[in-house]
């Protein structure tokens, strides 16, 4: 059974991954970076960093690096929102971080949410999401008994 967050995630990672931009953490990086934009190591009025993670690009893409994470922000929000009981596209967003930030072992949610960027206010006021993650956290416990 395919699980469509995963599908999403994979699509929009692979949107970011063809984004013309370079990371760099050390200067040899940095300088190997600008030369792949034709830019010397000098040219930083010409770039952007992102924030936290050691990525730049160029000035004159912020637009559209705005735009595709605005466009994944929405698709992500209308795919929630579309998902009326929870048991489809909530429930495999949930059951595939769950899993990724390994609930069975843990047996905690905070990881999920903060990756998601949810608050348990946001789930207490919402019976659709509060739906997906009690059937994601039993299929979670489940799989342990079937593996």
């Amino acid at each position: 059974m395919e699980n469509a967050y995963q599908i999403m995630k994979d699509k929009h990672r692979k949107e970011f991954i063809d984004f013309p931009c370079f990371f760099a953490y050390s200067h040899e990086q940095f300088v190997e970076g600008m030369a792949k934009f034709c830019l010397l190591p000098d040219d930083t009025d010409k770039i952007f960093k992102m924030r936290d993670t050691g990525g730049f690009y160029l000035r004159t893409d912020a637009m559209r690096l705005f735009e595709m994470i605005s466009r994944h922000d929405k698709e992500m929000q209308d795919a929630i929102y579309a998902d009326i009981t929870g048991e489809g596209f909530i429930f495999d967003m949930f059951s595939y971080v769950l899993s990724s930030h390994e609930f069975t072992i843990t047996g905690d949610v905070e990881y999920t949410f903060d990756s998601l960027d949810l608050t348990w206010i946001d789930i207490e006021m919402n019976d659709r999401l509060r739906h997906g993650l009690e059937l994601a956290k039993k299929y979670q416990y489940e799989q342990i008994v079937v593996t």
